[in-house]
């Protein structure tokens, strides 16, 4: 069962996700928090899986309570939901280490999609954006390499993977690509976290961007 912590200022919102969440077999809403103190606070005392986090709320934003959570709960994974699209706030709530984002616009099914994913502790940024999300933010947001091992422990498969993951390619998309069985694709994954010292795959892609391994503007 995957429960969930759904953090908004607005009442509509909490109903309506708590409706979607709750028609979906195997999740559980198991608290709401209308602002990011009272989310970082539910966290605490809850420990959900996945929360389900506004950008702009009262008391403490989105961005700040992020920060918090994944510091004092690294086994809880932030969802972003916003209605900006990619503007700066969803580049600094990656950077606070947020799983990834949604439109609060999506359909039922691709948030429901999107929990699942992100429970996982696969992050979710959707293959389709990945490539618009990263560049914008690394442009946006250069600062320095986060320390981290170098990119030499990995083995040549391995950076292989690493290119197609900030490429936003998704591991059946990685399979096809590599001709390999998504079992493996899959520990390939895990070993390149491992061994980076990395959260997610979020946290993979900025990697890949910020050491160089991958530049804005690569063409197919």
């Amino acid at each position: 069962m995957t429960s969930v912590l759904i953090a908004d200022d607005q009442a509509l919102v909490r109903v309506g996700l708590r409706k979607i969440l709750e028609n979906e077999p195997g999740t559980a809403v198991v608290g709401e928090a209308t602002d990011g103190e009272n989310a970082v606070t539910a966290v605490g005392r809850l420990r959900p899986d996945v929360v389900l986090m506004d950008i702009r709320m009262p008391v403490l934003d989105g961005i700040e309570a992020t920060r918090r959570i994944v510091r004092a709960q690294p086994d809880t994974r932030v969802l972003i939901l916003t209605t900006f699209g990619l503007d700066t706030y969803v580049y600094d709530a990656l950077r606070a280490g947020a799983s990834g984002f949604m439109l609060k616009d999506a359909p039922p099914e691709e948030i429901t999609a999107a929990v699942r994913i992100v429970a996982t502790g696969e992050a979710l940024l959707a293959p389709a954006i990945t490539r618009a999300v990263i560049e914008e933010f690394v442009r946006q947001r250069p600062v320095a390499v986060p320390a981290a091992p170098p990119v030499a422990v990995l083995t040549p498969r391995e950076r292989e993977v690493l290119d197609l993951l900030a490429r936003g390619l998704s591991n059946p998309e990685i399979c096809k690509q590599l001709v390999i069985s998504e079992a493996t694709a899959k520990t390939h994954v895990a070993r390149i976290l491992q061994k980076l010292d990395l959260r997610d795959r979020v946290q993979t892609v900025i990697y890949a961007y910020e050491s160089g391994l991958v530049t804005p503007g690569y063409s197919d």
